[in-house]
């Protein structure tokens, strides 16, 4: 992963800083020589030392009260943050603070639990404008953004690894964030839980922000898109419901196969997607597998997802999860020592994704820090034993048929079907064949997953495949790229 420029992290901090002012604004008034100014020039030197993702993950979740005596007062939202600011960046705000006002001797930082961390504003903006106020309601900010679920600024493009299963999805939304026009329309990604379809989207409406702030964006899950389009009928709204999702530059709609089946929701989504695309508005859809492999959605609306850059996202390979690793350690622990040891075992046995993956290396650094044990092997097989348990399990049949189906450029649903087409026979072969060698499963069960065929029609596949691969040695590369892929 490339590390960030020193202007462009000067530039993110400021904008972080701004947040922070914002957000923490304290009536008291006791000594004057503390302002939310100084505290701004303190978060300044905190970004230059530490790096944006350091102010935004923790002390933006700090809430600034004032001076009583000699001690600065702090509140965080969870005993979990205070102690980790404590154990690894008090020392040096407490400096950052004296360099400020040299009768300062000693931060104090209390839990508040009824304070919620700046970052889960509900804004969807790279930064709030000198006349916001950040914890105003979405709805009273519309006339400078459009409104949606929220948006982490944890998840940009400086912090995305890339690699081979992943960059053509990310060089096209760095095209869209960055673009002034629209360079094709719409984008679909597609792939499993966890990969980083979500990291991109919130990527884009950041960047898409921060090189124009006018621009109107709107992020919202399909679910989401569900439960406001039938408020909207239920309270006869419908007009306000069309206003607010035809009425943008960038709409951006997560995991779109959850409105399968949903016939009036379909509708909606159609007369949507059809108004922006007739206006130039830029539309990205996600979604857990291609297009033409949704099933319950209309076909009319398959083909228009079909109509721009459809790139797929696959599962991680090791390096790019020992890449992950290595990016999430140097972020979020400038003080903890994590023998690469450590990443490589996790890289090697934590396969199934992303999400899990850093979930497992936050899991490993709060052990260590709050029970205060150095991060070793036997610590880390102690604390994530469940996890290594799970990603033990074996291959599912189910995830062959779609690495196979995926592989022959099928729609899944041909691979199941009772067609016997050449095109189609043949990778069905080579599924059954991948099922009885890769799983545990029996003949009976394999024939049942594929369509209700009976085992007989497995054995023959399975003996067919066997044969071919001694001869044909196009079909021995196929097999090979497909059992490694599966095995990664």
């Amino acid at each position: 992963m490339s590390s960030q420029p020193r202007a462009d992290v000067n530039n993110n901090g400021l904008k972080a800083i701004n947040t922070v002012e914002k957000n923490n604004r304290t009536s008291s008034e006791n000594d004057n020589s503390i302002t939310d100014a100084m505290w701004g020039r303190v978060c300044k030197r905190f970004t230059d030392e530490f790096g944006v993702q350091a102010l935004t993950s923790w002390v933006q979740q700090l809430c600034f009260k004032g001076l009583e005596g000699t001690s600065v007062e702090l509140t965080a939202p969870t005993k979990f943050v205070r102690d980790w600011i404590q154990r690894h960046y008090a020392p040096r705000l407490k400096d950052f603070f004296q360099a400020e006002n040299p009768r300062i001797q000693s931060l104090n930082i209390r839990i508040s639990t009824g304070q919620q961390p700046n970052i889960n504003s509900n804004i969807v903006s790279s930064a709030p404008s000198q006349n916001q106020n950040p914890n105003a309601n979405t709805k009273d900010t519309t006339e400078a953004i459009a409104e949606g679920s929220a948006i982490d600024p944890r998840y940009n493009f400086n912090n995305f690894v890339v690699g081979k299963s992943n960059e053509l999805a990310y060089a096209a939304a760095k095209r869209i964030a960055e673009s002034k026009e629209v360079p094709f329309n719409p984008l679909f990604l597609h792939g499993g839980v966890g990969l980083g379809k979500t990291h991109l989207m919130h990527a884009i409406a950041w960047e898409t922000k921060r090189n124009n702030p006018d621009s109107r964006v709107v992020y919202v899950s399909a679910e989401k898109f569900m439960y406001e389009f039938i408020s909207a009928l239920r309270f006869k709204d419908t007009h306000a419901f069309k206003q607010k999702f035809r009425n943008v530059d960038l709409l951006m709609v997560d995991d779109v196969q959850f409105i399968a089946n949903k016939e009036s929701t379909q509708e909606e989504f159609f007369h949507t997607f059809n108004a922006l695309m007739d206006n130039r508005c830029q539309v990205i859809i996600t979604a857990d597998r291609s297009p033409t492999d949704l099933e319950g959605i209309e076909d009319r609306i398959v083909s228009r997802l079909g109509w721009g850059l459809v790139a797929d996202i696959h599962p991680t390979d090791y390096e790019l999860r020992f890449g992950i690793l290595q990016s999430k350690a140097e972020q979020a622990t400038p003080h903890v020592n994590i023998d690469p040891e450590v990443l490589e075992f996790l890289a090697r046995r934590i396969t199934s994704n992303v999400r899990e993956l850093e979930g497992a290396l936050n899991r490993v650094m709060a052990y260590a820090t709050l029970i205060g044990r150095p991060i070793t092997m036997d610590m880390t097989r102690e604390v994530l034993q469940d996890l290594i348990r799970a990603n033990d399990r074996k291959l599912t049949i189910d995830e062959i048929q779609r690495a196979v189906a995926e592989y022959y450029n099928l729609r899944l649903s041909e691979m199941l079907s009772q067609r016997r087409a050449r095109n189609i026979a043949r990778p069905r072969q080579v599924a059954m064949y991948l099922s009885k060698q890769m799983t545990p499963r029996s003949l009976p069960e394999i024939g049942r997953r594929f369509g209700g065929r009976d085992h007989t029609t497995v054995m023959h596949a399975v003996r067919k495949i066997e044969d071919l691969r001694r001869d044909d040695s196009g079909l021995e590369d196929d097999i090979t790229r497909l059992m490694r892929r599966l095995e990664n």
